[in-house]
């Protein structure tokens, strides 16, 4: 399966484990390098040094390529890019913010640089600015997304038709038949984040873990835009959160309600009542937690046999 992605990153397969905060420690990232995809360190959710020991972990249980995802909206990020360049890790994405503000650095230290967006318009920006790659996120995807409400289906070939770089699809892909759809419509790779969640090496709680995997078609919505729009579990929070715009709050008062930690308390303490669950669309296909090792394995026969079966259409 070698294509523009694999020989970028040095891979086997096109797949990229999603760096999700609370999700994404040194275990899942190691497990999936060393199953012939990319993993990633979620550098969001950790302390400078924390993930200073993730990394450190990680090269000790990989001899693959692996990288950090930077979400640079989040505090200490001067620290986490130094960190980073002083471990040798090869490959960064980057993610809620200006590309421009570190891509020249981290390029300069030998750094393979990929940024997620949710617009052609941004995925134009990004490539300006001298990325290596494009992730495109679509409005299914878990976690913080994209304004424009741009789904996978329609947000790929449109960013495709006009993107000179590689591309990565997100957002709803969580087996090989998605990863094949993906890539027919011109992704030369894909991201995978909730697929991931739901695996026995992933750092978050197991309530969240099975609470993913008894979640069905519709439990999921996107809310807070006005601070920065979230896709999560409807649970007690979610509601009050409901609640709350009945009165036509101010931003001040969404974020008194949000408070601290919210993601920690649901994702990582497991509190599936007051914390916030993020998770994408696809979590209503996902059945079951298994190795992170089979998941992959799985998408990669899947989409073999997806790909047989369309050339006979």
């Amino acid at each position: 399966m070698q294509n523009r992605i694999t020989e970028l990153f040095n891979i086997h397969y096109p797949i990229i484990q999603a760096g999700m905060i609370w999700n994404s420690g040194w275990r899942l990232a190691s497990a999936v390098s060393n199953a012939g995809g990319l993993g990633l360190l979620g550098a969001g959710s950790m302390y400078p040094e924390v993930l200073r020991e993730h990394i450190q972990k990680c090269k000790k249980a990989t001899n693959n390529p692996f990288g950090v995802n930077v979400p640079m909206l989040y505090p200490d990020i001067d620290k986490i890019i130094d960190i980073i360049i002083e471990e040798d890790v090869k490959i960064v994405f980057t993610s809620a913010g200006n590309p421009k503000t570190y891509t020249s650095k981290l390029k300069t230290n030998g750094v393979t640089v990929v940024h997620v967006v949710s617009s052609v318009k941004f995925a134009l920006k990004a490539q300006e600015a001298g990325v290596d790659a494009v992730v495109a996120e679509g409005f299914e995807a878990g976690g913080h997304n994209g304004r424009e409400e741009t789904t996978t289906f329609t947000l790929i070939p449109m960013v495709k038709q006009q993107l000179e770089i590689p591309l990565i699809a997100a957002g709803g892909i969580a087996n090989g038949r998605g990863m094949l759809s993906a890539m027919i419509l011109g992704a030369d790779g894909v991201q995978v984040g909730s697929r991931f969640v739901a695996s026995e090496e992933a750092s978050s709680h197991q309530n969240f873990k099975q609470m993913v995997v008894d979640s069905k078609e519709g439990d999921t919505l996107l809310t807070l835009k006005e601070l920065a729009p979230v896709r999560m579990l409807k649970n007690k929070f979610f509601e009050s959160v409901m609640q709350l715009y009945t009165t036509n709050p101010s931003k001040e008062e969404l974020i008194s309600h949000l408070g601290r930690a919210r993601a920690k308390r649901g994702m990582f303490e497991g509190d599936l009542e007051e914390g916030e669950l993020e998770i994408g669309q696809i979590a209503g296909l996902i059945n079951d937690i298994k190795p992170a090792a089979q998941i992959l394995k799985e998408m990669v026969e899947e989409f073999k046999v997806a790909k047989k079966e369309a050339a006979t259409l």
